[in-house]
């Protein structure tokens, strides 16, 4: 059974972490981003499709350029709907929010600015001087 959320309601450090509430929250605005997502994905492909080649060169060129952009970045946007369904996933099981290298809980800011994050600050922190350290061999 879905929580009722109050209007405007915000997760708040002082609450007890993960509680329905917050799970409820989180819920719903991944399960709203990915409607977003798919809602630009369908727009996208019907320009695709009702786009009419320009005659003129250098204007074709602009737009084929303009279309292998926003097909990169609705080609990261597919990954993103994956992200976003191991995230809802996690919150069904009960591990949303909890870093998946230390266990602790991530900070409610950082979790609300990504709601797809699996690392906490400090082991995203570590992750990154780590990629750092291999990338300069």
């Amino acid at each position: 059974m879905a929580t009722k959320l109050p209007k405007n309601y915000k997760p708040l450090k002082s609450e007890k972490f993960m509680n329905a509430k917050q799970k409820e929250y989180f819920k719903l605005k991944l399960e709203n981003w990915k409607k977003d997502i798919f809602k630009e994905s369908k727009e996208t492909v019907e320009n695709l499709q009702d786009s009419i080649a320009p005659a003129d060169i250098s204007d074709r060129a602009t737009q084929e350029s303009e279309k292998t952009l926003e097909l990169r970045t609705r080609d990261r946007q597919r990954k993103l709907i994956s992200k976003i369904d191991d995230a809802l996933n996690r919150i069904e099981n009960g591990t949303y929010g909890y870093c998946e290298v230390t266990g602790e809980p991530i900070n409610i800011a950082r979790l609300d600015a990504r709601p797809v994050t699996t690392l906490s600050i400090e082991a995203q922190e570590m992750h990154e001087r780590n990629e750092k350290l291999h990338s300069d061999d």
